[in-house]
């Protein structure tokens, strides 16, 4: 009588444990859908370099900082704020998740964005290049 109470609480207890585990194909699936939901195609964007600026955002690579100049002037929402500061915070929290428009020579770049904490929502991002070619401002704000 003892040996088949446990008996049955052991195959219970395997058979809650297996219903539970994610087959190896089901998290496969879980990670390549994950993944594929930050790709896409960047392919408006003509300007080579602003092209890799962006797909060091989109990576959360702190190389996009090297597409800039030392020291440039930012802007989000009209209002001034640190550049450094600003993507401190936000490279490889916060990217695009469609580039939905691109205009003046690449350098305004619309799309819905993730905002970390903020949500998600349609902005711009207004790139200025100086004369000697790293971005010296630029300009984010909410679309409409």
């Amino acid at each position: 009588m003892k040996y088949s109470n446990f008996a049955i609480i052991l195959a219970i207890g395997l058979s809650c444990t297996a219903c539970g585990q994610q087959t190896v194909k089901e998290k496969e699936t879980l990670t390549t859908t994950s993944k594929q939901q930050h790709t896409m195609d960047l392919s408006k964007i003509t300007d080579p370099q602003l092209k890799q600026a962006i797909e060091a955002l989109q990576a959360g690579d702190k190389s996009w900082y090297s597409f800039f100049t030392e020291n440039p002037t930012m802007t989000d929402d009209g209002n001034k704020v640190d550049f450094k500061s600003f993507f401190a915070n936000a490279l490889g929290k916060e990217m695009f998740l469609s580039i939905d428009r691109v205009e003046n020579d690449s350098k305004e770049i619309h799309g819905n964005f993730k905002a970390g904490q903020w949500g998600t929502f349609p902005v711009f991002f207004r790139f200025h290049k100086n004369t000697e070619g790293k971005f010296d401002r630029l300009d984010i704000g909410q679309d409409k």
